[in-house]
């Protein structure tokens, strides 16, 4: 099937809230024959208890071990029987669950998603499986990978100070073998209250049809307090922090500088501008960086700059941070020559600005990142329903692209400015695999 994409095309969007608190959002396309139901629960690793490292992650894993209602298994097997794909992830400020399916399919997974919301398999056998499950995985992802975690899990602590901002989301092993299925119903009862949570339906499906089913499955589910939001603003670095360490298995070197950012939820556009400075230094296209520092002086073998300790540029709250990281070459001059280089290269653009080349061709560069983004329904149906939570309405994505180019060279000068050594945070990592 062959469709037209448009830039900044603007999705319908049909909002409603259910007595117990739910919020549901209905995103009408009737392009393909397919439907996203996504649940997203307002709650991240930035939620989790102190001592328990990883257990939003881990307890994603449990809302698949089935319900009062359904066996283990059974939701893949309805999801993946319809056609369908699913799964969940766990992000520093919400944790989302969905499903990607033939709209046949739609009350399937609506279905699914209110039975697992009312009452999940909170067991001690499924605690244990799951704890073995998540362990494995760190182990695959982490501790037996070269640069695993890198740069997000060293950077955190050095940047910030709290305890919510600076740990190990992914999960601590030794940590997560002791939770208990009481601190999993404690968990539960907390954070995955309806009103903690948003319903969103994208796709193949009128805006009547998706909230009839959201009122007919979700309707029943007692409402439950919902929890404040954690407070994780901290004060801005005032002197430049450095660190280092080895990894055993890294064959090359690598380091990372993070410098705190505008909130995106209460200052979007200049949140935006920082956006645009990471694409005038490092896109492949655009980069200032990326021609000085590997294509005419060849002292890095990559660079790059992104918004995000965990590479997601938004569904973050504050405090967040613009990330540069960079591949030194070997036998090359070292990260403080290459820092300094990156000092020349900002305090040019805080100094004169983008030319209006660049900054048209870094402001359409965003649109068309958006489009691809928002083209897939998982994505979309994310996106949507984080925003909804974190901004109080969808439609702001809808304006995300027109925003954008907004942004000024005045702007990007004024985020250039903020770039100075004394906010920085800057962690090496230094090769110890054999050579």
């Amino acid at each position: 099937m062959n469709r037209t994409i448009r830039a900044d095309r603007r999705y319908q969007l049909a909002p409603h809230v259910l007595p117990n608190g739910l919020r549901v959002l209905v995103a009408p396309d009737h392009d393909a024959e397919v439907v996203a139901a996504t649940v997203v629960y307002d709650v991240g690793s930035r939620s989790e208890p102190r001592g328990f490292s990883g257990f939003a992650h881990l307890f994603e894993h449990l809302m698949f071990q089935g319900s009062a209602n359904l066996p283990r298994g059974a939701h893949a097997h309805y999801v993946q029987s319809c056609g369908g794909v699913f799964n969940g992830t766990t992000h520093l400020d919400y944790t989302e669950y969905y499903q990607v399916l033939p709209s046949s399919g739609l009350e399937h997974a609506v279905f699914l998603e209110a039975d697992r919301m009312r009452a999940p398999a909170l067991t001690a056998a499924s605690l244990a499986n799951q704890i073995d499950v998540v362990a494995e995985e760190i182990t695959g992802a982490i501790l037996s990978r070269p640069y695993g975690g890198f740069p997000w899990l060293q950077l955190a602590p050095l940047v910030f100070d709290s305890f919510e901002n600076a740990h190990n989301g992914y999960g601590a092993i030794d940590e997560l073998r002791t939770a208990t299925t009481e601190q999993a119903h404690a968990f539960f009862e907390r954070y995955y209250a309806p009103g903690n949570a948003l319903l969103c339906l994208a796709g193949d499906v009128s805006a009547e049809r998706g909230i009839e089913l959201a009122e007919k499955y979700f309707s029943d589910i007692p409402a439950r307090p919902v929890p404040s939001r954690p407070v994780i603003t901290e004060p801005d670095l005032t002197a430049e922090r450095r660190d280092s360490y080895v990894d055993a298995l890294a064959p090359l070197p690598a380091f990372a500088s993070a410098w705190r950012v505008p909130d995106p939820a209460a200052d979007l556009r200049g949140y935006l501008a920082y956006l645009v400075l990471c694409l005038l230094l490092t896109d492949s296209a655009l980069g200032r960086l990326t021609r000085r520092l590997v294509r005419r002086d060849r002292w890095v073998s990559s660079v790059d700059c992104g918004l995000g300790l965990t590479g997601e540029v938004f569904g973050i709250r504050d405090p967040t941070c613009l990330v540069l990281t960079a591949s030194p070459v070997p036998g090359g001059p070292g990260t403080d020559a290459i820092l300094r280089a990156v000092d020349e290269e900002i305090e040019r653009l805080a100094v004169t600005g983008p030319e209006p080349a660049e900054l048209t061709a870094a402001t359409r560069t965003i649109s068309a990142q958006l489009v691809r983004t928002l083209d897939g329904l998982a994505g979309r149906a994310r996106h949507l329903a984080v925003f909804a939570l974190q901004h109080g309405d969808a439609s702001v994505l809808n304006d995300l692209g027109p925003l954008s180019r907004t942004v000024t060279a005045a702007d990007v000068q004024a985020a250039a400015a903020m770039l100075r050594p004394q906010r920085r945070a800057t962690i090496e990592l230094h090769p110890g695999a054999a050579r």
